[in-house]
């Protein structure tokens, strides 16, 4: 499975942006996919996870109700919409899929994206 980040960019704080990650090679619709970001010297982190139907949905507290994640699996993609941008949100961000269990932890997932920067300006 080959995974595509795309939609980052330079971001005024508290505007909004779209990432994408779409899936090419294999289908990822029976597993979780998930967003994590790493900011400079920090460890990468979760963000946001999505079950295969799209029923269930997971969120780090420092996203919940700015952030939204959804997918689309005729398309092979899943997005994560991100509104009221914080300068704090300033990070590469990573989408992964493959994740069977605990969609929360990084260890979960088999296949990683190349990333994107989101960079967030105050």
């Amino acid at each position: 499975v080959q995974l595509q980040a795309s939609g980052g960019g330079l971001v005024q704080a508290g505007g909004s942006l779209r990432l994408s990650c779409a899936a090419s090679g294999r289908t990822f619709s029976r597993s979780y996919v998930g967003w994590f970001r790493q900011a400079p010297g920090k460890e990468r982190e979760f963000v946001a996870a999505i079950n295969w139907s799209g029923t269930s949905t997971y969120y780090a507290d420092s996203v919940k109700g700015r952030f939204t994640i959804s997918r689309d699996n005729t398309e092979n993609t899943v997005f994560l919409h991100m509104d009221t941008l914080k300068p704090e949100d300033t990070a590469v961000y990573y989408c992964a899929a493959g994740g069977t269990y605990m969609p929360t932890i990084r260890g979960s997932y088999e296949y990683w994206g190349q990333g994107t920067q989101v960079t967030v300006s105050s």
